[in-house]
């Protein structure tokens, strides 16, 4: 009977195990399951998609990548789509870019190009890029995403339009990364699957509030109505997250998870560029209204605190001898395990991903808030390093 029996710390630790598992469970089976039941939910025909192809402008921001828009330019002016017209807008002129384009405009009728001027100082240069862009373009359904990115399929333009129905005003597409070696680029990947799986599933739970520019698309009118970018002009960043957090809603807005909707980005072999990334995303994140912010920071507390409680009732258990103890932390940290396995890897398969996640997925599951942690702590010493300067 005493195997039965637990002291007073392996019942508090046993408890905050369990009530931290109920917690976890609920997000993947509410939240980060929802690209998957949509996929299920668009086979069985339950998603009214749009049958009208309404003309469209592509609007492609280039920082002086003429090697990318070589490799990722046709694929776009190639798509298998009735009417669209391609519009990139060039950040620099010290490259070929603006050469390449030339050649390419008089092979493609339908793409078109123009500049930053070099004179744009004091405000986002991509802000101001992408409002060229949609001052530029002649239709009313506008598509993003950037030169780094290739479309997964010549169906992407029709996929996303399948979401443009009369309520539509905002469509949100999946961005993954292409196929890359090294545990820097796993890293990468996983951390941008389940930002997705965050973000979209938000979205697909009628609580939007957030997209990233690299695929997706908006009217022109709600661009105009909502006075462009001029909310958030003072910030470096949101031209896309910002923007969709201050005009998406429930009614407005659709999500796009097909595999043949994905673009994919090149994968990433510099530590540096990924925090510059995050970090830069982890800035306008502050000015998100809505608390889905602090529902997700929640998430990752508690599942910190989970992998912390079930570790230490494990140990403690071991070192008792309590066999019972020891067994139900690590039986709660293998359902855990099994529930998040099944949900990431059928929405990886979901989204064209060809990587699985299973040995790896425990290491990652805990890295990823740490690495968060980091760079946010690495984010508030710059902010005090600047203020400290300024005062100055």
């Amino acid at each position: 009977m005493e195997a039965l029996t637990f002291n007073t710390t392996e019942q508090a630790l046993l408890a905050a195990v369990g009530i931290l598992f109920l917690i976890q469970l609920l997000y993947y089976f509410c939240l980060y399951n929802r690209i998957h039941a949509r996929s299920r939910a668009v086979k069985r025909s339950d998603i009214h998609f749009s049958q009208e192809l309404p003309p469209l402008s592509v609007i492609i921001y280039a920082r002086e990548e003429v090697e990318n828009l070589r490799r990722n330019l046709p694929a776009v002016l190639e798509q298998d789509y009735p009417q669209f017209e391609v519009i990139v807008i060039n950040d620099g002129n010290t490259d070929e870019s603006e050469d390449y384009l030339t050649l390419q405009g008089e092979k493609y009728p339908n793409l078109y190009h123009s500049f930053v001027p070099s004179s744009s100082r004091y405000i986002s240069r991509k802000k101001l890029a992408i409002t060229l862009g949609i001052k530029a373009s002649k239709y009313d359904w506008l598509v993003f995403t950037d030169a780094n990115c290739l479309p997964e399929s010549n169906q992407w333009l029709r996929t996303m339009a399948r979401n443009f129905t009369s309520r539509a005003q905002i469509v949100l597409g999946y961005s993954g990364y292409e196929r890359g070696k090294g545990w820097l680029h796993k890293r990468v990947s996983f951390d941008n699957l389940f930002t997705s799986m965050r973000y979209l599933g938000y979205a697909l739970a009628g609580k939007p509030y957030m997209g990233i520019g690299r695929n997706m698309a908006y009217r022109k009118e709600l661009f105009y109505a909502q006075k462009g970018f001029s909310a958030h002009l003072n910030l470096q960043r949101g031209d896309d997250d910002l923007f969709i957090n201050k005009t998406a809603t429930a009614e407005n807005t659709r999500i796009e998870t097909d595999a043949n909707a994905v673009v994919r980005v090149q994968p990433v072999y510099r530590a540096k560029d990924w925090r510059e990334e995050k970090i830069s995303y982890m800035g306008t994140a502050h000015f998100y209204r809505g608390i889905q912010r602090y529902l997700s920071g929640f998430e990752t507390t508690t599942r910190l605190l989970f992998h912390a409680a079930w570790i230490t009732a494990l140990v403690i258990g071991i070192l008792n001898f309590h066999w019972l103890a020891a067994g139900i932390a690590f039986l709660l940290f293998a359902l855990r395990y099994t529930l998040q396995a099944l949900i990431i890897n059928k929405t990886a398969k979901d989204l064209g991903e060809k990587r699985r996640y299973i040995f790896t997925l425990p290491v990652f599951d805990i890295l990823q808030p740490m690495q968060s942690l980091r760079w946010k702590l690495y984010q508030l010493k710059e902010k005090m390093s600047c203020s400290r300067f300024i005062s100055k």
